[in-house]
C-alpha cells in the first residue's frame, strides 16, 4: 500500500527507554508515512528511564526506522526536550543525517514557525516569557533555569511539576496550568514576531489559534506517544492533529512490520510488552 507523503510530521514525548512508550504503534505510523521532513520535537528518548535496562526490541526498531527515512532522504531534525538532556551539550550539529538543535525556525508558506520543546517554561509558568524578549541569550538561560529547578527539586526529594512523571501520569492533567503553558508559548512566540509556534511537553495534543493584544498565533502541540498517540502533519499548506486511534489503516501497516520482525525480537517484544501490563497493574494503573 502506498505511503502517505507529508511536507513534515512532528513526534514529541515518545519516551524511548520507559514502560509508558507504544513504540509498536509508532512503528506502524513512521512505516505509513513518506514525510519529506520529519521533526523530533524533544523528549525522544527517556535518558533517565533507560538507566533501568529497559530497552525492548520495538523501541530500537523506532530507532532504526528513523535513521532509516533519514538514509533514504528525509530531513531529520532532533529538538532536544527536558527527558534528552545529554544531547543538550550538542546543539546545532549533525548526528550522522540529524541534526540536533534545541530549537528550530522555518518558514512555511510564509508563515514564520518555531519548534521547540517547551520545558523552558518549567521554570516558572507565570513569568519565565519575558526573558524570551532576550532572543537567544533568554532561551538558552531559561533552558538552564529550568535544569536548574529540577535538580534543586530533586534534593528535597520533590518533582518538578506538573509535567514531570508521564509514567505514572494516565490521569488528565490539570486544566488551568496546560492554559498557562499554552498562553506562555503564545506570548513569546507572538513577541518573537512567529505566526506559527509548535511545541510538545504538556502531553495535551492540541490546534488552535490564540488572538493576543499584539497579534495572533497558531498554537500547535504534537501530544505524546505515552497516552495519545498523536502527530502533527504538514501538507498542503495546513496543519492537521493526527490521532493514531482514528487511523483505519493502521492495522496493514502494523503486519508488514511484523513481518519484517525476526522470530527472537518479536517474542522479546512480546514478552516486554506482557512484564510491561504486568507491572502497570501491580502498580494500579491500566493502559490508555
Amino acid at each position: 500500500m502506498k505511503k502517505r507523503r507529508l511536507e513534515i510530521a512532528v513526534l514529541s514525548d515518545i519516551h524511548l527507554g520507559s514502560y509508558a512508550c507504544h513504540a509498536e504503534e509508532l512503528l506502524t505510523y513512521l512505516s505509513s508515512i513518506d514525510p519529506k521532513i520529519l521533526i523530533l520535537n524533544g523528549d525522544i528518548i527517556d535518558a533517565k528511564r533507560m538507566r533501568n535496562n529497559y530497552f525492548p526490541p520495538a523501541h530500537l526498531k523506532v530507532v532504526k526506522k528513523i535513521f532509516s527515512l533519514a538514509a533514504k532522504g528525509t530531513v531529520v531534525h532532533y529538538i532536544t526536550g527536558n527527558k534528552d538532556e545529554p544531547f543538550r551539550k550538542i546543539d546545532d550539529i549533525y548526528m550522522g543525517t540529524i541534526q540536533v538543535s534545541n530549537r528550530l525556525s522555518l518558514k512555511l508558506n510564509g508563515k514564520n514557525t518555531l519548534f521547540f520543546h517547551g520545558d523552558i517554561f518549567d521554570f516558572s509558568f507565570r513569568h519565565s516569557h519575558w526573558l524570551l524578549n532576550f532572543g537567544e541569550t533568554g532561551f538558552d538561560t531559561l533552558l538552564k533555569l529550568a535544569k536548574l529547578k529540577t535538580k534543586v527539586l530533586g534534593l528535597f526529594g520533590k518533582k518538578n511539576k506538573p509535567f514531570s512523571n508521564p509514567e505514572l501520569d494516565y490521569g488528565e492533567r490539570d486544566p488551568s496550568q496546560i492554559s498557562l503553558f499554552e498562553n506562555n508559548v503564545v506570548k513569546m512566540a507572538v513577541n518573537h514576531h512567529y505566526d506559527h509556534v509548535v511545541c510538545g511537553h504538556s502531553h495535551s495534543p492540541n490546534k488552535q489559534l490564540f488572538e493576543t493584544k499584539k497579534g495572533e498565533c497558531l498554537y500547535l502541540n504534537s501530544g505524546d506517544w505515552v497516552k495519545h498517540m498523536t502527530a502533527l502533519e504538514y501538507s498542503f499548506k495546513r496543519w492537521k492533529l493526527y490521532r493514531y486511534e482514528n487511523d483505519k489503516l493502521a492495522s496493514f501497516y502494523m503486519d508488514e512490520e511484523l513481518k519484517s520482525m525476526n522470530m527472537n525480537e518479536l517474542i522479546a517484544t512480546i514478552t516486554q510488552r506482557k512484564e510491561r501490563e504486568s507491572k502497570k497493574a501491580k502498580d494500579g494503573f491500566t493502559d490508555n
